[in-house]
C-alpha cells in the first residue's frame, strides 16, 4: 500500500488520481483506491480539507491528484441568500457558496425548510466544495 503524507506545494504533473466525496476529503486518515487500482493510505495533518485539484505526494515520489467526486446536492437560489445562509449556518450545515447560489448535501428536511423560506431548491449531482470555516487556513 502506498503512503501519502503531504501535499505537493507547487504545480506538478500527476501520475495517479484519487476520487473522493467531501466527507472523505475532510478526513486526515483513510484508505483510498487510486485510479491505477492501487490502494493508498492517506495520513495527512489533522484539520485540513482536500479540495478537487489538490496534489499529494506519495512516499514513492509519485504525485496524486485529488478529484472531488460528484455528490447529490441541493442547489439553492433565493432573493435573500443571506437569510438562507443564516438559517443553514444556525444548523451548522456545510455550505458551498457560489455566485448567486448556495449548495448543501441533499437533505429532505432542509429542502422543506428552504422552500418555506422562499428558496428555489433544485437537486443536482456535482462536486461539493463547501466553505472551510472562519478559522480554517485559506485554500490556495
Amino acid at each position: 500500500m502506498i503512503e501519502i503524507r503531504s501535499r505537493v506545494k507547487q504545480k506538478a504533473p500527476a501520475q495517479a488520481r484519487v476520487e473522493l466525496p467531501f466527507d472523505l476529503r475532510s478526513r486526515s486518515r483513510l484508505r483510498a483506491r487510486l485510479d491505477t487500482g492501487e490502494y493508498a493510505a492517506l495520513i495527512l495533518p489533522r484539520g485540513e480539507i482536500l479540495r478537487g485539484g489538490d496534489l499529494l505526494a506519495a512516499a514513492d515520489g509519485r504525485v496524486v491528484e485529488v478529484v472531488a467526486l460528484p455528490e447529490r446536492l441541493l442547489h439553492i437560489e433565493a432573493d435573500d441568500l443571506a437569510r438562507i445562509a443564516y438559517h443553514l449556518g444556525n444548523r451548522h450545515v456545510p455550505v458551498q457558496v457560489g455566485e448567486g447560489f448556495l449548495r448543501i448535501a441533499e437533505d429532505p428536511v432542509l429542502a422543506g425548510m428552504l422552500a418555506r423560506l422562499g428558496a428555489a431548491v433544485t437537486p443536482v449531482l456535482a462536486p461539493f466544495e463547501p466553505e472551510a470555516g472562519a478559522y480554517a487556513p485559506l485554500h490556495a
